[in-house]
């Protein structure tokens, strides 16, 4: 059984965007907020306690890192309703129901104070240099949105959305018949986003929740309006739905699973292209007749924005990477070690 992998948090042209608050409120009997600055071994706690549980025969979801996706920010033991999840900047997190539910591990107790102090001026700067990058990323990011705003209205204006509607409608009569064994519960997850890899998209777990896959072809944002209805119409069924917002606007949908119906609605383009085999292939462009030697040209200023967003994710992972190299020393990560075991055997039991 393979692992799943989701995002909680994006970069968006408005900074960064969390889901992490979808964690609190009771939903897990047992939620570990982890504190701990940079280096100081959260995602190898994280991947030590996931490796247990996966060990057992049980799926795991691992959160990755919005910035960095080789690091995780979370993972999420569903059948020990259970998790852990990095509780620091930029998505903190406060136990709604302390103890009885959700739970502080303090990895700071693993650091060498005076060590750490004598390398203050180092930690400093490459803190401050870490965050200056990300501030340059969202604004890259921020001018990239307005550019594809131009884009967007061209092709809405030009869309065929009753054509659409009737489109949905009979997916709808063909694919929703019978009611869920569920409850109709909405979970919202982004599947990737804008990355110092560049755009990813996390379709392989897609493909292992949701053998029958529809893919939308849609580069502006066309079939929002398509896959919020059938959310709406799956969660009506009671059947249980993974809402994965677009991680550059999101307030819009970008893809739509149910895994009870073992069916997904994914969106595919050129920044995020769907290389499987698709169970229906939906070419939403054809319904628009917007100027395509416009949109040509707004595409080329978009790709040159996101390079340059990359780029400078890019340079806070490697800032982040150092900051950490400089903490190493400070950290008794034989400590961190030792209470990673302490919990995987609190879990297990």
């Amino acid at each position: 059984m393979q692992p799943l992998h989701f995002f909680l948090g994006a970069n968006s042209e408005e900074g960064f965007s969390s889901l992490y608050e979808q964690l609190l409120g009771g939903r897990f009997d047992d939620l570990l907020i982890l504190k701990g600055g940079a280096g100081s071994g959260k995602s190898t706690f994280m991947r030590r306690v996931g490796a247990a549980v996966e060990r057992t025969g049980e799926r795991v979801v691992y959160i990755n890192c919005s910035g960095d996706p080789d690091s995780l920010d979370g993972a999420i033991f569903l059948d020990r309703r259970a998790a852990i999840v990095d509780g620091t900047a930029p998505h903190v997190l406060e136990p709604s129901y302390a103890a009885a539910c959700e739970r502080y591990v303090d990895l700071t107790r693993f650091y060498d104070l005076d060590a750490a102090k004598a390398r203050r001026a180092e930690i400093i700067a490459l803190s401050d240099e870490y965050r200056a990058h990300y501030r340059s990323a969202y604004r890259a990011l921020r001018a990239m949105g307005e550019v594809e705003s131009e884009r967007r209205v061209a092709m809405h204006a030009q869309m065929d959305f009753a054509k659409l509607r009737r489109r949905t409608s009979g997916i709808l009569a063909r694919e929703l018949r019978s009611e869920g064994e569920g409850s109709g519960r909405v979970v919202r997850a982004f599947l990737g986003g804008v990355t110092k890899h560049g755009d990813i998209c996390r379709f392989d777990t897609v493909e292992e929740l949701c053998p029958r896959v529809y893919a939308l072809c849609d580069s502006a944002g066309l079939g929002n309006e398509m896959l919020q209805t059938i959310a709406q119409a799956a969660q009506e069924k009671r059947f249980d739905v993974i809402i994965c917002p677009n991680p550059d606007r999101p307030e819009e949908c970008q893809h739509v699973l149910i895994p009870e119906r073992g069916l997904a609605f994914v969106t595919t383009n050129a920044r995020m292209l769907y290389e499987g085999k698709p169970y229906r292939r939906l070419r939403l462009e054809r319904l628009t007749r917007a100027q395509k030697a416009k949109l040509r040209f707004i595409r080329r200023v978009e790709t040159s924005l996101l390079e340059e967003a990359v780029r400078t994710l890019t340079d806070a992972a490697n800032a982040h990477d150092t900051l950490e190299a400089v903490y190493r020393p400070c950290i008794d990560f034989s400590g961190v070690t030792a209470l990673a075991e302490e919990e995987i055997a609190r879990l297990i039991k």
